[in-house]
């Protein structure tokens, strides 16, 4: 049974960062190709960023220079870290997994960043 459990959101001033981890359990992470979804009140989930085998690493456009994704694969933890957040980063994070049973989502974690 696959399971992810994000950690990390919360309240930023605009400017500020944050760095959300997921924890991933019934996969075999090194080789799992992770991402980070996020959903705005009203909008559709989008990819922010993923992490395919082989290292390669996409980002959307909108957080391209400011978002970082990375895995640790001795802690089975996939990160994001969130720089010079934007009022319009605000949204719920989801952590994805794309395993041998097909996709997984963790339960999100919220991201305010409000002054």
């Amino acid at each position: 049974q696959v399971q992810l459990v994000e950690s990390g959101g919360g309240l930023v001033q605009p400017g500020g960062s944050l760095r959300l981890s997921c924890a991933a359990s019934g996969i075999i992470f090194a080789i799992t190709p992770m991402a980070w979804y996020r959903q705005a009140p009203g909008k559709q989930r989008e990819l922010v960023a993923q992490i395919l085998n082989g290292g390669i690493i996409n980002y959307a456009g909108s957080v391209k220079g400011r978002f970082t994704i990375s895995k640790d694969n001795a802690k089975n933890t996939v990160y994001l870290q969130m720089n010079s957040l934007k009022p319009e980063d605000t949204a719920v994070y989801y952590c994805n997994a794309l395993g041998q049973a097909g996709s997984s989502w963790g339960q999100g974690t919220q991201v305010t960043v409000s002054s």
